[in-house]
């Protein structure tokens, strides 16, 4: 009943895919976004158009409807035609141009929210009589200071419904929480929050070793806002922490001097040595 409440309510909003020179419902973070970069934008769009729209408070943990809406929209995604890729030359190394296939932003992922908003409308004509089974319930909450600062550099995610968000399909449950403390601005924060679990869920590892995927997660993910920093001339850094909850198990990896704690039983228990300028590995 819930999902029909919703879903009554989003499709009054959008009764039809988006006309095109109507405004986007969500705001960008991008302008143009590699091939690689498109999952986690769609994905990251898709989750705050449905999120901002529903009532409840925790709308990720308690609604497994919304990732498994924006998880059908991305499997029946498609790119735009070749002759609408921008290609951009970005430096040269021996001779050897490295080419970055680039799209636009708002065109494509008009097309995405397209795809999002006629799940929507076709979830409405026909509500499947089986939805995918959320995971057990994790309670999570929120809270975020911005102290002195003009604006908010530090970003979080929380994903309870890991699995189903990226169609694995395996007897492990997995979710995936992490916190990005920004400095020099906000683009790195917002990138490691918009890209960092996507490519943990491309993983080959995740399965049987996730420290392993993580570490690699997050080299990749380092790799690639070094090359968009490159293109835009961005300045900014960002420490991280994320959690991976899979199974009975919890990973942890970081970089930075943010910080997970476990609390059992009222007792603290020791799970990281964060990076500071004091350690005399660090120096």
């Amino acid at each position: 009943e819930e999902g029909r409440s919703f879903l009554e309510r989003f499709v009054e909003e959008f009764p039809a895919s988006l006309e095109e020179d109507a405004p986007l419902p969500v705001n960008l973070s991008s302008r143009k976004v590699s091939l690689e970069e498109l999952q986690g934008e769609s994905l990251d769009m898709g989750l705050k158009l449905l999120a901002a729209r529903l009532n409840q408070p925790k709308p990720l943990q308690a609604h497994s409807e919304t990732d498994w809406m924006v998880s059908w929209s991305l499997k029946t995604f498609t790119l735009l035609p070749n002759d609408q890729i921008q290609r951009e030359l970005d430096g040269s190394t021996h001779n050897n141009y490295q080419v970055t296939a680039l799209l636009e932003s708002e065109a494509v992922q008009r097309i995405f929210l397209n795809k999002l908003i006629n799940a929507a409308l076709l979830w409405h004509q026909n509500l499947p009589t089986t939805l995918p089974a959320p995971s057990t319930f994790l309670r999570c909450s929120v809270h975020a200071i911005k102290n002195t600062r003009r604006k908010m550099e530090d970003k979080h995610v929380a994903l309870a419904e890991f699995n189903q968000l990226f169609g694995i399909q395996d007897e492990l449950q997995r979710a995936y929480y992490a916190v990005f403390d920004g400095h020099g601005g906000a683009d790195a924060a917002i990138y490691a929050a918009t890209h960092l679990h996507v490519t943990l869920s491309k993983q080959e590892t995740l399965q049987n070793d996730a420290a392993t995927a993580l570490k690699n997660a997050f080299k990749h993910t380092d790799d690639m806002f070094k090359a968009k920093a490159k293109r835009e001339r961005l300045r900014s850094g960002t420490t991280g922490v994320a959690v991976l909850i899979h199974g009975q198990e919890l990973t942890v990896a970081w970089l930075g001097d943010s910080q997970a704690v476990l609390v059992r039983k009222g007792q603290v228990v020791t799970l990281m040595d964060p990076h500071k300028p004091d350690r005399q590995d660090e120096k």
